[in-house]
């Protein structure tokens, strides 16, 4: 990217960290990712923007080996091994009574009115925005020099049955394993598109 588009661009190599470079992982060195370091991820992730600064993510951090392996149980076969391997996954939820943290989060006007009595449309503005914030998770992760293996692939009626205490308004979004990763465990890039491809400009 061109130093003039931005007189802040971040660097070369920071730009190749977090996106050219950076790559979903299948297996994981056997390398400890610390508490402190998810509390570092989630002091970013949770700065990046959402609809009224709502904040509907609910995010389990599966680090021991006790919950990693109740989440094996409940995972596909294909993740059971990325699951176990993994030093953190992380179970990126969301709430779908969200609302009713606005009136601190958006003090600046009654936002908590805007989804009393539509679930509907909270259901929609939480799966939304806790993509947004999953999404954050992931480039605050790389950020910090660690590496995510996203996935989908698990049961979500027994995950949020058996990790966000069986309340029937938080879901799972999707997990996303988190750690330093095996290069050896992935293969080439898959093709990118260029702009043209799926973009126009009106």
């Amino acid at each position: 990217m061109p130093k003039q588009f931005h007189d802040q661009v971040l660097s070369a190599d920071s730009l190749d960290q977090i996106f050219r470079e950076a790559r979903s992982y299948n297996g994981w060195l056997d390398k400890e990712v610390t508490d402190d370091q998810l509390h570092a991820i989630y002091e970013l992730m949770k700065m990046g923007p959402t609809s009224a600064n709502m904040q509907p993510a609910r995010i389990v951090w599966v680090k021991s080996d006790e919950a990693k392996a109740r989440l094996v149980d409940r995972v596909s076969d294909g993740n059971k091994d990325k699951v176990k391997a993994a030093p953190v996954v992380a179970l990126v939820g969301y709430d779908i009574d969200f609302h009713e943290e606005l009136p601190w989060l958006f003090p600046h006007t009654d936002a908590k009115s805007w989804f009393d009595g539509d679930e509907q449309g909270r259901k929609e503005g939480a799966f939304r925005n806790s993509s947004l914030q999953g999404a954050y998770l992931i480039i605050a992760a790389r950020a910090l020099g660690l590496d995510t293996g996203p996935m989908s692939g698990f049961d979500a009626d027994a995950v949020e049955k058996e990790f966000f205490g069986d309340n029937p308004k938080h879901k799972v979004n999707f997990i996303c394993a988190i750690g330093y990763g095996d290069k050896a465990s992935i293969f080439d890039r898959s093709p990118r598109p260029e702009f043209d491809k799926f973009n126009r400009i009106a």
